[in-house]
């Protein structure tokens, strides 16, 4: 059988007073989504390891069946893979969010969604003013960027950005975990400052305050690691040949290290407005030529951070009215059976807008399985389902019998 997992990021959620104590999955239409968890099986699953945060990287190397302790060097790494920056010995690559700060507080992640354009003209500056023979910036997408840094330590305890909007950040500035890490952390923390003193200023962030918009005005470093040892999916598992779909370098650089093709689709930006019929049509060509295609879409995740409820429901009704109706649709008439695995890779409450380490439900539809209890699809009916609760490589070896 063919396999194309969904996934969902941050789909997942909790009660919420103004929706009638339902999560945003529960309020939201999602009549295929609830047909294929009444004619499939369901399940929660647990994709973070004791010991390890709730980050996307985590959870999403943990669906795909990697071993965490053994592979996990950081998330800043497996964004380098997708960006085809070069790691060499002795290189610690960090990811690099250009964040927006008001007064003592972090006011947001993602500098208000800085726009791509934008946000590499300050990375460029930032190489410029701050890049020497130990730091250099590397662009990304977005506010998402990277920091390399020659003979660093990766003991270090950094706090992602997104666990902390609207909170004072000089408290969660890097705190070195050993004496030989000290180094490093204040390395990083001066880094972190001075580029405070130089982007507020400049004529880009100049430009976004004039126009109502949150200025990009520090640099957040996290999330350390060195060249990370992966094997490909195809030696682990019995696929023959896979494909990622993401708008997110995360993402798609975990899928080069899993061997997988890496298919852009113009017009993906992992928001709300993204490109769901264009990502879905490359999943489903992607499909007839392979084993397996991992289709992630980001929007409510992103949603969840920023504590927007209302638009969490419409990224979960787009995805599906626009992506697993089109799916289901058109695999149902394949000769071949294709399984379709819908899932979050962690909850992203709303109301505290970040990642949250709790179990997430899971439903596996193929037209010769038999279906359980379930009716509807969320993290309350998944709950009863056949599956019952798993962690993490337990799901793709369960789907993949």
């Amino acid at each position: 059988m063919k396999l194309i997992i969904i996934l969902a990021d941050g789909m997942a959620d909790e009660p919420i007073a103004a929706l009638n104590n339902k999560t945003p999955l529960q309020a939201a239409n999602t009549p295929y989504m609830d047909m294929l968890a009444r004619k499939g099986r369901n399940g929660l699953l647990n994709t973070v390891p004791e010991g390890f945060s709730p980050g996307s990287e985590i959870a999403n190397l943990s669906i795909l069946g990697y071993d965490i302790p053994s592979v996990y060097e950081g998330r800043g790494v497996l964004e380098a893979a997708s960006m085809g920056v070069d790691i060499l010995p002795g290189e610690m690559v960090m990811r690099c969010n250009l964040v927006s700060l008001e007064g003592e507080l972090l006011k947001n992640h993602s500098a208000g969604h800085i726009t791509t354009p934008e946000a590499a003209e300050l990375i460029c500056f930032l190489n410029k003013k701050l890049g020497d023979e130990i730091f250099s910036f590397h662009s990304g997408v977005s506010y998402r960027h990277l920091l390399k840094m020659k003979g660093g330590n990766k003991h270090i305890r950094c706090t992602p950005p997104h666990d902390i909007p609207e909170k004072p950040y000089s408290i969660h500035l890097i705190k070195a975990e050993s004496i030989e890490a000290e180094q490093t952390a204040r390395k990083l923390n001066n880094l972190i400052l001075d580029s405070q003193q130089i982007l507020g200023d400049h004529p880009v962030n100049k430009k976004r305050v004039a126009e109502g918009k949150d200025p990009a005005n520090s640099i957040w470093p996290w999330s350390p690691g060195f060249h990370p040892k992966m094997k490909p999916l195809s030696e682990l598992f019995p696929i023959k040949g896979g494909a990622v779909i993401s708008a997110v370098d995360l993402i798609r650089g975990i899928g080069v290290y899993a061997g997988l093709e890496v298919i852009m689709v113009e017009g993906a930006t992992g928001l709300y407005n993204t490109n769901y019929e264009g990502k879905t049509q490359a999943a489903l060509s992607a499909l007839k030529k392979n084993d397996l295609v991992y289709l992630h879409i980001e929007a409510s995740d992103e949603a969840g951070h920023e504590g927007d409820v209302l638009l969490k429901i419409k990224t979960i009704e787009d995805l599906d009215s626009r992506v697993v109706k089109k799916i289901y649709e058109e695999t149902i008439k394949w000769d071949e059976p294709v399984i379709i695995a819908i899932l979050p890779d962690h909850p992203t409450p709303c109301a505290i807008r970040t990642h949250t380490r709790d179990a997430v439900p899971f439903l596996v539809y193929h037209r010769d399985i038999s279906p359980d209890m379930v009716q509807v699809f969320n993290e309350f009916t998944a709950r009863e389902g056949a599956f019952g609760l798993l962690k993490g490589n337990e799901f793709i070896q369960t789907i993949l019998k």
